[in-house]
């Protein structure tokens, strides 16, 4: 067998030195792991929909050599709290927020993917004086597709409502690639993130934003994509969903210092599916100017 069909969550943080830690944020219990030097720049890391701190397995090393990491179980996804309250973008940024304030942290760059890139970019309008650059990997708040909103309500609600393996697997399609990235790692830990008895309640109020009306008032306006002057770097993914390579690509035209990156043969997880190629352009970006 080749190296890559033993690919496993584990396998990437075996020779990193990192932490896994609970903290109240807002009231909110917070999981997140950290990693790299306490007194280096922040990087904070926010999954997509309904994910969990690990689709940031793959990364964490290379970047925590540079930036203190902070990867996060956003509110209501992984094993962060579940507040039976629907989710948009605001109550997101708060959460962000309150996340920072108690961690001490008052500025840091962010890399967000599809949802997280959304909360990146709202949060970045928000509250300008606390980020530095942003990273954004299958960017997201800018357009509407009800087709991609549906399917998205439909797998993901199936696999909460009975989290059998062939129920969580169709989870990854819409996300990765190629079927050997589809590691029982990652199918294991959705399973049993989705089996914790408030996840159902939760992944009803994570979905608000799949319906027309929630996500037209919770999308980013190109007047705000304009204002943000902060640095940018946008992953273009031409074999995902074309949502997000529209969205990525009009906000690059949008933003005054947003650039881009093309990367093939990935779909959401450009981080995790092609670290090889993600690995140098995000911190070369990151790491200009220093």
């Amino acid at each position: 067998m080749s190296d890559h069909e033993h690919r496993s969550i584990w396998g990437h943080l075996t020779q990193l030195a990192f932490k896994q830690d609970w903290i109240d944020a807002g009231g909110i219990r917070t999981r997140y792991v950290q990693a790299g030097p306490s007194d280096a720049p922040v990087l904070i890391m926010l999954h997509g929909t309904g994910s969990s701190w690990e689709c940031f397995c793959a990364t964490l090393q290379s970047h925590s050599a540079h930036f203190n990491c902070l990867a996060i179980d956003l509110v209501g996804s992984g094993f962060s709290d579940k507040p039976d309250t629907p989710y948009e973008i605001p109550y997101y940024v708060e959460h962000l927020r309150a996340f920072m304030d108690a961690m001490g942290v008052q500025k840091a760059s962010m890399m967000g993917v599809s949802l997280g890139s959304w909360i990146s970019g709202r949060f970045v309008v928000t509250y300008p004086e606390r980020v530095e650059k942003l990273v954004l990997l299958a960017s997201s708040g800018l357009i509407v597709n009800k087709e991609t909103m549906g399917r998205t309500i439909g797998v993901r609600s199936k696999a909460v409502d009975d989290p059998t393996w062939e129920h969580i697997k169709p989870v990854f399609n819409s996300i990765l690639f190629e079927e050997r990235d589809r590691i029982p790692d990652l199918i294991q830990l959705r399973q049993t993130i989705y089996m914790q008895p408030e996840m159902k309640r939760a992944m009803d109020n994570i979905l608000v934003l799949q319906r027309e009306e929630v996500r037209l008032r919770n999308n980013l306006s190109e007047d705000d994509w304009r204002s943000v002057q902060q640095p940018l770097l946008i992953i273009l993914a031409p074999d995902d969903n074309p949502d997000y390579l529209v969205t990525g690509r009009r906000i690059a035209e949008l933003a005054p210092n947003a650039r881009t990156c093309e990367i093939s043969g990935v779909k959401h997880w450009a981080h995790y599916e092609k670290p090889e190629v993600f690995d140098p352009v995000s911190l070369g970006f990151l790491l200009e100017d220093r």
